[in-house]
């Protein structure tokens, strides 16, 4: 069985890039880093692991994943080999994703730059992240 289960934050935006022909796919490629669980002195505290979505996933990680986001992958372990332009052979290891998702909440991503957002104004958060709608707004919602 080939399966990986990664929680981490991206160490920079996706590079997507599209396949050519009649039927285009996006492929994008995001590292994330993921702590150890113990730390050494003086030690490498994470890992850098290549990840690459392809299709709707690599869409997804285009429109929504930035740096800082910590995401969970799930995919299994792909390695390859390739002759670089020098003649050496390089071999490489990725994730290739099967599900991504986020794993925290935007508030909790960036707390300082939410509280200051105006779809706060409205209302109080509280620790589950949800804003109270005032009083005298339920006419205003359509969807009521």
């Amino acid at each position: 069985m080939n399966k990986v289960i990664l929680m981490g934050r991206l160490t920079k935006d996706p590079d997507v890039r599209y396949s050519q022909g009649d039927n285009t796919m996006a492929i994008a490629r995001y590292t994330i880093a993921v702590d150890r669980r113990f730390k050494r002195d003086e030690g490498q505290t994470a890992d850098f692991i290549g990840c690459v979505a392809f299709g709707k996933a690599g869409e997804f990680a285009e429109k929504y994943f930035r740096k800082g986001t910590k995401i969970a992958v799930t995919g299994r372990i792909q390695t390859g080999s390739y002759t670089n332009k020098e003649g050496q052979k390089i071999y490489t290891t990725d994730v290739v994703v099967e599900e991504q998702e986020f794993a925290e909440s935007k508030a909790n991503s960036s707390q300082d730059s939410y509280q200051n957002t105006p779809h706060n104004a409205g209302g109080n958060t509280n620790n589950n992240d949800f804003v109270s709608i005032p009083d005298g707004v339920d006419d205003e919602i359509p969807f009521l």
